[in-house]
């Protein structure tokens, strides 16, 4: 693959690395030619990699586009989760005591480039924290107390690295773009034990007490120990073999973290954390429907050097804007004019570098169809709510109301939305997604796909019954058989 190295000011960048092209951060997220680009590995060494910050969109926009971003935003938000880098230390604590045994003092800092620190004494424990954590440039904060253990880890700019450091960081960049390296496998588990993380008074929970009821029923038919637990037991996590998310789940959130731990301890996980980053986010998801050809709302993506005139004249009136990481209609709007449209987006552009910007298509409803494993599962018309252009309408007493769930079989359902739908789930993974798209004369146009979809009583099991639950369930005690079999802790 070819290596880009990707940073705010390459104009600045300290000389040449192997023969890797150095371009912006802003050409990057915003030319279109490189939406376009096959084989590309993308070193990012922007300076902040904050929640939906330039940094974070460089790597999210590479995943999205196929190429391979060093960090992953997964390696980003790792980072950021202290019981995730003191738990994956953990498999190298003997390492780290041989390393740092000779040292005096009980504090040490590492600095880790492309997995390797000037002293060659360090080069085991920095390549085991490279590995973990994949990033060009890292500092490892130890303590002692009686033992050596890593207290942070985080990742540096180009602007903290000494500037003695720079003729060796040259040198070891050239070396690594040379052979890149791969990520070691998480290990797995195998005992039939699944938790259900859910949150009492959650106004947008994904199921209802009758429905997760259900699910804990169709588990027990199936083998398998259903055990509810809420964000205060994350310390039990290792207890259980898969974990099913039925709560709302962001990246920025608690269930992500669960999301994280789960998998690191080798657990069948449903959302898994990279279907959270990317349902959550509508910028990845127009990169994605774009790069594969989906058939999708005329959308593109905003930031603030972007002319609301040509968007206008690109997209039309109205125009709906969406944060990327909005969720349940909240955080999308809709403009009339273009003096609503600038403010808009001076408004939606303070809290996060990209806003969505996508044509106006009006519709009675939406198509919801549900995926599981890469079959369709079930499927839905939700309505607007009523006098609304969305399916939810905030209240202006803080209340919530929906518009009306219409469950339809499968079998009525137009194939070219099921299709779509399922192509469009496939992209993303192979657990339970809500695909939802807008009906236009005869065309069926991708809105987004969903973890964590709806599965209420009533409405999405309306058809199926308690065999919806039970498929559910299914898909998990066979991803647990594959695993081979159980063996005790």
């Amino acid at each position: 693959m070819r290596p880009v190295l990707v940073t705010e000011k390459p104009d600045s960048f300290p000389g040449a690395w192997s023969d890797a092209e150095v371009i912006s951060a802003h050409e990057y997220l915003t030319a279109p030619r490189w939406a376009g680009e096959r084989r590309v590995r993308v070193y990012n060494l922007c300076r902040t990699y904050g929640y939906q910050r330039t940094g974070w969109y460089v790597s999210l926009l590479a995943a999205a586009r196929g190429h391979r971003p060093i960090p992953s935003v997964e390696t980003v938000e790792d980072l950021r989760i202290s019981p995730v880098v003191r738990i994956a230390s953990e498999s190298f604590e003997d390492l780290i005591h041989r390393a740092l045994a000779p040292l005096q003092s009980d504090r040490f800092e590492l600095s880790v480039y492309f997995g390797r620190n000037l002293a060659h004494r360090y080069d085991r424990l920095s390549q085991a924290l490279f590995d973990q954590f994949p990033a060009p440039l890292l500092r490892a904060s130890f303590m002692r107390d009686r033992e050596w253990s890593l207290s942070g880890l985080r990742i540096i700019a180009m602007s903290e690295v000494p500037e003695n450091h720079q003729g060796f960081l040259a040198e070891r960049a050239r070396e690594y773009l040379s052979a890149p390296r791969t990520r070691r496998r998480a290990r797995r588990s195998y005992r039939y034990d699944l938790a259900l993380l859910t949150a009492e008074g959650d106004e947008d929970a994904p199921s209802d007490g009758k429905a997760l009821r259900s699910f804990a029923k169709a588990a027990e038919q199936l083998g398998i120990e259903p055990t509810f637990i809420d964000r205060s037991d994350y310390a039990r996590i290792a207890e259980f073999d898969a974990l099913f998310i039925r709560e709302t789940t962001r990246v920025d959130h608690h269930t992500y973290r669960f999301a994280r731990r789960a998998e690191a301890e080798g657990m069948v996980v449903v959302d898994d954390p990279r279907s959270i980053v990317q349902c959550a986010n509508k910028v990845y998801q127009t990169e994605l429907f774009a790069r594969n050809s989906l058939d999708a709302p005329r959308t593109r993506v905003v930031d603030r050097t972007s002319e609301p005139e040509g968007l206008v004249a690109e997209l039309g009136l109205p125009i709906v804007l969406k944060v990327p990481d909005s969720a349940f209609s909240r955080g999308v709007s809709r403009v009339e004019s273009l003096e609503a449209l600038r403010e808009a987006l001076v408004r939606m552009l303070r809290d996060s570098d990209l806003v969505v910007a996508q044509e106006w298509v009006p519709s009675a409803f939406d198509w919801r169809v549900g995926v599981l494993g890469g079959a369709p599962l079930f499927a839905c018309k939700y309505h607007m709510a009523a006098g609304h252009w969305k399916i939810a309408r905030d209240g202006q007493d803080g209340s919530r109301r929906y518009g009306r769930v219409e469950p339809i079989d499968l079998a009525a359902v137009p194939t070219g939305a099921v299709e779509a739908a399922t192509r469009a789930a496939g992209l993303i993974g192979d657990g339970l997604y809500g695909v939802d798209l807008k009906e236009l004369d005869g065309r069926f146009l991708l809105v987004e796909v969903n973890d964590n979809p709806n599965v209420e009583s009533g409405c999405e099991d309306a058809i199926l019954g308690q065999d919806l639950y039970l498929a559910v369930m299914r898909h998990f005690r066979e991803r647990l058989d594959r695993r081979g079999p159980e063996i005790p802790r």
